[in-house]
Order: C-alpha cells, then sequence, then structure tokens
C-alpha cells in the first residue's frame, strides 16, 4: 500500500502547488484537442441515421452508469435495489424500493455526469487513469451484481472492463488515459443529448424529468434543461482541474505511470 499512498500524496502536492496555474502546456493541448474532436465526433455520430449505430456500445456503457447513479443513491438514501437492466433500445431501467425521490430521480443524469466529469479530469494524467479505471471497475462490479440475470447488462459490462484492462498493457497504459478520456466525454454528453432526444425531439412521455416535474412541480422540459446545463459545468470544471492539477509532460506521466502498478510495454 505504500507505493500506492506515495503517488496519491504526489499527485496531491502537484495539484495544491498549481491550484492556481492555468496555463497550457504541449501535453495539456493535446488533450484539449482530442475532447473537442470526442465532442466533434460523437454530436455526429450521434444524429446520423444508421451511422449512429457505432456509438451503441459507449452508449450502453453510459446508460449503465445512468442507472448506477439511480442505485447507488437509493441505497444512500435508505432504499434498495431489487435489479438494474439495459435493452437494445439503448434504454435501461434501475427497479428499486424507498429512497428519496428528489434525490434518486436526477441522480441518473447527474450521476453519469459526475462520473463523466471525474473521468475527463483522470482523463489528462496517465496515473489518474489507472486509478479512475480500478474505480470503475469496482463500480461495474457492483452494476454487474445488481445485473446479474441481464445477459446485454453483463455483456456490456465485461466488454468494458476488457477494454480497460488492455490499455493498460499498451505503452504503459498511454492509451488508457485516451479511452478513459472518451468515455468521460460521452458521459457528460450523453446527459444532454439523451435529454434533447426524449423531451424535445422525440417528446417521450416518461422520463426521469416528467416523473421528477410530476411529484415536484415544473415542467420536464424545464427540468431536463437545468439538468443538461449542470452536467455541461461539471464537464467544464473538470477539464479547469485537469489543467490546473496535471503539469507533467508525457515523458514525465509515462515515467510515473511505469512505478504505478507497472505493466509490459507492448
Amino acid at each position: 500500500m505504500a507505493p500506492l499512498a506515495d503517488t496519491f500524496a504526489t499527485i496531491a502536492s502537484r495539484a495544491i502547488a498549481r491550484r492556481a496555474d492555468l496555463s497550457v502546456n504541449g501535453a495539456q493541448k493535446v488533450t484539449l484537442g482530442v475532447i473537442v474532436v470526442y465532442v466533434v465526433v460523437i454530436a455526429l455520430l450521434w444524429n446520423i441515421p444508421y451511422v449512429r449505430k457505432v456509438l451503441w456500445p459507449f452508449k450502453m456503457l453510459v446508460i449503465a452508469f445512468h442507472e448506477f447513479g439511480h442505485a447507488i443513491t437509493t441505497l444512500l438514501t435508505g432504499g434498495r435495489v431489487e435489479s438494474i437492466s439495459l435493452d437494445p433500445n439503448e434504454g435501461g431501467v434501475t427497479h428499486m424500493r424507498g429512497g428519496i425521490s428528489a434525490i434518486t430521480l436526477p441522480a441518473g443524469y447527474l450521476g453519469s455526469s459526475i462520473i463523466g466529469a471525474l473521468l475527463i479530469f483522470c482523463g489528462f494524467n496517465i496515473v489518474a487513469s489507472k486509478i479512475a479505471s480500478i474505480v470503475l471497475g469496482v463500480c461495474f462490479l457492483l452494476t454487474l451484481w445488481w445485473a446479474r440475470r441481464d445477459w446485454l447488462t453483463i455483456l456490456t459490462v465485461l466488454l468494458a472492463v476488457g477494454l480497460l484492462v488492455a490499455c493498460w498493457f499498451i505503452a504503459h497504459a498511454e492509451p488508457l488515459r485516451f479511452v478513459v478520456l472518451f468515455i468521460g466525454v460521452m458521459s457528460c454528453l450523453y446527459s444532454v443529448w439523451d435529454i434533447c432526444d426524449d423531451l424535445i425531439l422525440r417528446k417521450v412521455n416518461s422520463s426521469d424529468a416528467s416523473v421528477f416535474a410530476d411529484r415536484y412541480g415544473g415542467s420536464s422540459k424545464c427540468w431536463g434543461v437545468i439538468w443538461s446545463f449542470i452536467s455541461l459545468a461539471f464537464m467544464i470544471l473538470a477539464i479547469i482541474a485537469g489543467i490546473a492539477a496535471f503539469k507533467e509532460s508525457w515523458s514525465q506521466q509515462e515515467d510515473d505511470s511505469k512505478h504505478f502498478i507497472p505493466t509490459m510495454k507492448w
């Protein structure tokens, strides 16, 4: 545990020392450029018929995050999670009892946005991406437990875990940060585009926002817009925090990665 504690201490000390420094170095410029490319590519693929199927595996993954948000807040507010399931039509449902619905209902979109923001933050650094992938693995195992009877959820989770593990063994996990970054961007933007699809374009009758509006007032579109802006705010804050915290060059990141749960370089 000592190397892990030392690594956390090093990252924390660097973040504190540089918290006011928002200048952008070469490695960060590449990361920001990749984020912009991801946003554009995801936006295009999301809205082009047939081609949008390319995003299907990642949509399933962020929907799993969405359902995990419902599940974990249900537990934290005294409820019980019966099961989680995903379906091929890009939907998901969490069967739960109890909990505080004022928290559990928005926790799907906002929970996936928070997860996405944390992944974007970690995507600025290889070691942080490794740590994020470990935390993701734990979340996936919890989701897998609740979805143990749903084959699609099980397959989605296992493929995601397999992708993360594979990236650990490529060039000292350098590709891992870009995978983590992509999943983070996808998860943050999912709230925005899915709300637009459900409440504005397709006008789906039932959604988290519509149920929330029925119980607590306001309109579903209003709550959807609010949750979308919050999701975007999380994403922006994650980028700013990543710039402030991780100033290491490519070579420094690779050297740090070699000393944190080192793997072979393929």
